[in-house]
């Protein structure tokens, strides 16, 4: 159904006759309510009574269960919102600009990023969806490639921003060679074992007495890892990701922090669930004296899970350390992401009970939290870009990436409480989710996977990831900071402020969506609130993992 829609929407664009009469914005909003809709019939497959021990489809391509049920909703709720965080402009703002500065081909171009951006994004929401389904070798790897495509063209969407440009080469350069070694490990597993099945070569390696091909089923699952790792920007395999996500637009960067990497933590953790589940039975089978292959999976099983824990501990290292000195806030955030990726990874290494839901928990967690926050990023920088654009333009040179609203230094918040407050105190309750202060949700998540890494032994870990989230609270604290730090000359630098607005106003040249509003507020409530009623997420995460480790 929806593929389907996807083409219709790329005919409808393609049609003079349809695609003048329709706006940009529209588009935007069809290909959201498309992705609400297929959540919505998502849903309703949750009252089939089969798929809780999964059901294969297109000859066992694709295996739906629970679990990729529910986060094929999270999904797709998310990209929805993301869809509709575009900031809107009324008519008689365009009109303005039209006369009096000349920038049509500017807002044409506004208006075409946004058609474009509404097909790219469904077209990788659906290569997400694809991945976490997929039971093939095969269907694994384009749908990681379909999605991956996707987001090498939005990173690169803005062709008159030369950072733009160049984030999207490098992007599609880095993650082409990071296809090729996932190829590469799928190669070499089907050419040792002969199977493209995951079902089958999981059954073929818990009773193969050949090391030979144990061996090769062990290289091919080391590259495949080291792959997925490198498109994830886990440490030490994170050096493109902090350039990408600070030269490509803001709404951009919203995407690509969030929706690619959801799926391939999934993709991850169903290949370690099952290689766990079959060191468990060579665990049983030592038992007999007259079992000889039980030890032979144990290399694959020790370096996957080694594989993890150590990109985990570079990951909190490397995210924490080196966002303490970045002054651009988008970098900033790229090396938080990169230290939330390394507790998803200690979380996904344990594989124990409580760590499979913490694992869930930290996912939808930080879904919520980034997405939040790169909202109010965005409705920051086309409040301050659009209302105080004489006043920036004396203050700081031009946007320096020639994407118009978007925010590239911290330093440019300073102040933002006393003009903005609301979204000021909402981004702050973000960042204080992120650092992990009680008792928002981001404390919570990251005291269960804690929890479930010192209940399992690993006290070394469970140091360092306490040691580094104290530390990176500073670098939350550095924006919270610069929001709430008065300018000099206060009250003359904020009525001149003052003044524009007022005339801005009166000339209603600028109108943000009541879209995003509601969106902000309901995201925030949710982090903020999540202690008084947590019962709903909770008791879902359990029920999840304990279904999916049982299994």
């Amino acid at each position: 159904m929806m593929f389907i829609s996807i083409m219709i929407l790329i005919v409808a664009i393609a049609l003079p006759s349809i695609n003048r009469n329709v706006s940009s914005n529209l588009y935007l909003r069809i290909s959201s309510l498309l992705l609400l809709y297929t959540g919505a019939l998502t849903l309703n497959a949750f009252y089939i009574q089969s798929i809780g021990s999964g059901i294969g489809i297109y000859s066992g391509l694709f295996q739906i269960t629970l679990f990729t049920q529910l986060f094929d909703i999270v999904i797709v709720l998310t990209g929805s919102v993301i869809l509709i965080a575009w900031p809107l402009r009324n008519h008689k703002f365009i009109d303005n600009n039209l006369e009096l500065n000349e920038e049509g081909h500017n807002i044409l171009s506004i208006n075409n990023y946004k058609i474009k951006y509404s097909i790219i994004v469904l077209i990788s929401t659906l290569g997400s969806l694809f991945l976490i389904s997929s039971s093939n070798l095969i269907t694994l790897y384009l749908s990681l490639e379909l999605q991956s495509f996707g987001v090498y063209i939005l990173a690169s969407l803005y062709r008159h921003s030369e950072l733009a440009i160049s984030a999207g080469l490098k992007y599609f350069l880095l993650g082409s060679l990071a296809s090729c070694i996932i190829l590469l490990g799928c190669g070499l597993i089907y050419s040792f074992t002969g199977l493209t099945n995951l079902d089958s070569i999981y059954s073929m390696i818990s009773v193969m007495d050949n090391n030979n091909i144990l061996l090769g089923f062990s290289l091919g699952l080391i590259l495949i890892f080291i792959g997925l790792l490198f498109k994830i920007a886990a440490a030490p395999l994170h050096n493109w990701a902090p350039d990408v996500y600070a030269d490509s637009a803001t709404i951009i960067t919203t995407w690509l922090t969030i929706m690619p990497k959801i799926s391939i933590f999934l993709v991850l953790f169903e290949i370690q669930t099952h290689i766990n589940l079959i060191e468990n039975i060579n665990i049983i089978l030592e038992l007999n004296p007259l079992n000889n292959n039980s030890l032979s999976f144990n290399n694959s099983y020790f370096w996957s899970k080694n594989l993890l824990l150590i990109s985990s501990l570079f990951s909190l290292l490397i995210g924490t350390i080196l966002g303490l000195i970045q002054t651009k806030i988008k970098r900033l955030l790229a090396y938080s992401t990169i230290s939330h990726v390394g507790f998803i990874l200690l979380a996904l290494a344990i594989n124990s009970e409580q760590s499979i839901e913490a694992l869930n928990f930290y996912i939808i967690q930080y879904t919520i939290t980034n997405l939040n926050t790169f909202l109010i990023i965005i409705l920051f920088g086309y409040i301050i870009k659009n209302s105080f654009r004489d006043l920036i333009k004396s203050i700081m040179d031009e946007d320096e990436t020639g994407i118009e609203n978007d925010i590239n230094y911290i330093s440019e918040l300073k102040g933002q409480f006393f003009l903005n407050p609301v979204l000021s105190i909402t981004l702050t309750i973000c960042l204080f989710s992120m650092a992990g202060i009680p008792p928002l949700i981001g404390f919570f998540s990251k005291q269960f996977v804690l929890y479930s890494a010192i209940q399992n032994g690993y006290y070394f870990m469970s140091i360092i990831a306490i040691i580094v989230s104290i530390i990176s609270a500073s670098y939350y604290l550095k924006i919270i900071k610069i929001l709430f730090t008065e300018e000099e000359n206060t009250s003359e630098y904020i009525d001149k402020e003052l003044n524009i607005i007022n005339n801005l106003n009166s000339k209603s040249e600028i109108e943000i969506s009541s879209t995003n509003s509601f969106i902000i507020s309901t995201l925030t409530l949710s982090i903020l609130l999540f202690v008084l009623k947590p019962s709903i997420l909770l008791n879902s995460t359990t029920i999840l993992s304990l279904s999916l480790f049982n299994f």
